[in-house]
């Protein structure tokens, strides 16, 4: 295992909830990032971030160890979920509330429900 793969695979095993993405959750640096980290911004979730533009074998290292193109890239107890396209439709099924709620995840149903009523 590479030395990348093995820090991805330890990071995403021991933290509940892990967004890979361009910046940071306070400051974003691409569009998509920014749509999923303020999804989970105000729902409340308690996440890690890990900016991919700090370490070029990370940004790769996700790439390859989700078998996913993209980033951003959403990680729920060491499972991936999705990037941004994913989870902004599972925000607004419900499906992210459900995921969260099974994994004990804790999160504003409040603020999830916001969200779908600004959408719908």
């Amino acid at each position: 295992m590479s030395d990348a793969k093995s820090r991805i695979d330890e990071l995403v095993k021991s933290k509940d909830v892990v967004l890979f993405m361009k910046g940071t959750k306070m400051m974003p640096q691409c569009g998509f990032s920014s749509r999923v980290a303020g999804v989970l911004n105000y729902m409340g979730v308690d996440y890690t971030d890990v900016n991919v533009l700090e370490d070029a074998d990370i940004r790769q290292g996700i790439k390859d160890y989700s078998d996913w193109p993209t980033i951003p890239q959403l990680y729920v107890k060491g499972e991936f979920v999705g990037g941004c396209d994913i989870v902004t439709e599972m925000t607004l099924s419900g499906e992210l509330d459900t995921l969260f709620d099974g994994n004990g995840v804790d999160y504003s149903k409040e603020a999830a429900d916001k969200i779908r009523e600004a959408n719908g």
